[in-house]
């Protein structure tokens, strides 16, 4: 996927960076690093939208959905029946047939319940959800998401919030090698704009991110620092970039200029 649009389920959208809306200080300034960002895709839990709000501010006043897609998350279910359950309130609350699907079967690392996120991921397609299911770094697994009709898979980097940054690059690689059908989304760990660049510079399709800008000291500035690295590693991705070499090779000519200097 070389175009400079991620396209998902058909529908293309500008921006390879994909943000999350929690853990911001305010609501102010997730608007504003949203737009710093330059996303086109923001994912939104929704356990965290009152939807039957009728006054005061709301999550969703703060978002422009004449220029954001809304990508309802299934954040915080432990079961493939309670993702299930999230994703159909979703639906029918109007927020989209899009769904980020969460089923996290470890409550300290956050880890997926890989069995229940498959099972969740073929219903939903059944029932006419585009899927993005997020997932652990596992080639196996991830092979299983596309053939059950996920939209995309999106390994995690790290654990959720960590900001350790790429952690298995080698599982990345396989699951990029192998998944080039669909796009490859980085999702969770990134902690920094380094991160960022990393992991598209080996051929991610986009890179989902929450903490790494909300929980910054300047999330407006670091959204920004993550849309300019996502840019860069795409464009050094695609590139190609010099072999490594184990010893020095001269920028400059050894042999010709100084010989034709002498010759005059």
């Amino acid at each position: 996927m070389n175009s400079d649009t991620l396209t998902i389920a058909a529908k293309s959208y500008p921006s390879r960076l994909l943000v999350g809306t929690g853990k911001y200080p305010n609501f102010i300034i997730m608007r504003d690093a949203i737009e710093a960002s330059g996303a086109s895709m923001v994912t939104v839990a929704v356990r965290r939208v009152e939807l039957g709000r009728k006054d005061g501010a709301s999550l969703l006043d703060f978002i422009d959905r004449e220029r954001v897609t809304l990508l309802p998350n299934t954040a915080g279910c432990y079961t493939a029946e309670e993702a299930m359950r999230t994703a159909r309130l979703a639906r029918e609350a109007g927020l989209s047939d899009l769904i980020k699907l969460e089923v996290i079967g470890d409550q300290k690392t956050l880890y997926p319940d890989n069995e229940g996120l498959l099972l969740a991921t073929r219903t939903l397609v059944k029932e006419g959800f585009t899927v993005l299911p997020y997932t652990n770094d596992d080639i196996v697994v991830a092979k299983k998401l596309r053939d059950a009709g996920a939209a995309a898979v999106m390994p995690l980097a790290a654990p959720i919030g960590s900001g350790l940054g790429l952690q298995n690059p080698v599982g990345l690689q396989l699951i990029l090698e192998e998944i080039t059908d669909i796009p490859v989304i980085v999702d969770a760990g990134v902690g920094t704009a380094s991160d960022a660049a990393v992991v598209m510079e080996m051929g991610a399709d986009g890179i989902l991110m929450n903490t790494g800008i909300a929980g910054a000291a300047d999330p407006v500035r670091m959204a920004r620092a993550m849309r300019l690295a996502v840019e860069a590693g795409r464009l050094a991705g695609e590139s190609g970039r010099i072999q490594k070499k184990l010893y020095a090779t001269a920028s400059s000519p050894l042999e010709g200029t100084l010989k034709s200097v002498r010759s005059r």
